[in-house]
């Protein structure tokens, strides 16, 4: 299926929606945060200091915008961030970045490649 422009913006207004929580966002940023290796739903639910049926609902809808992949292992449900998704996210964002501007030199695209600061 050929992706056009139209179709990139809805689909990331869906993702965008999805991070339209502020407890929902927290439980990103604590996967990415955990890394390659997640959190299982416990240690997840812990971190953000929220209650285990709160923190399936907000799983769902992050699993159902394709930000966080969760997987079994043994009794535990482990999650972790889709870090290709996100950067498909921000990418969406910054193919736009100067797109209207008359100067040239106060574009930045490179802000889509950039590694994190950390400070």
């Amino acid at each position: 299926m050929e992706s056009s422009p139209r179709l990139a913006a809805t689909r990331a207004a869906a993702t965008f929606a999805a991070l339209g929580s502020e407890q929902r966002l927290d439980v990103l940023l604590a996967l990415v945060r955990a890394g390659p290796q997640g959190r299982s739903m416990g240690a997840l639910a812990q971190r953000c200091g929220i209650g285990a049926s709160t923190l399936t609902f907000h799983l769902k809808v992050l699993v159902q915008a394709g930000l966080v992949d969760q997987r079994r292992e043994g009794r535990h449900i482990l999650c972790t961030a889709r870090t290709d998704a996100i950067r498909a996210l921000s990418a969406f964002l910054m193919s736009e970045c100067c797109a209207e501007s008359d100067d040239a030199a106060t574009c930045h695209p490179d802000l889509a490649e950039r590694e994190p600061h950390h400070g």
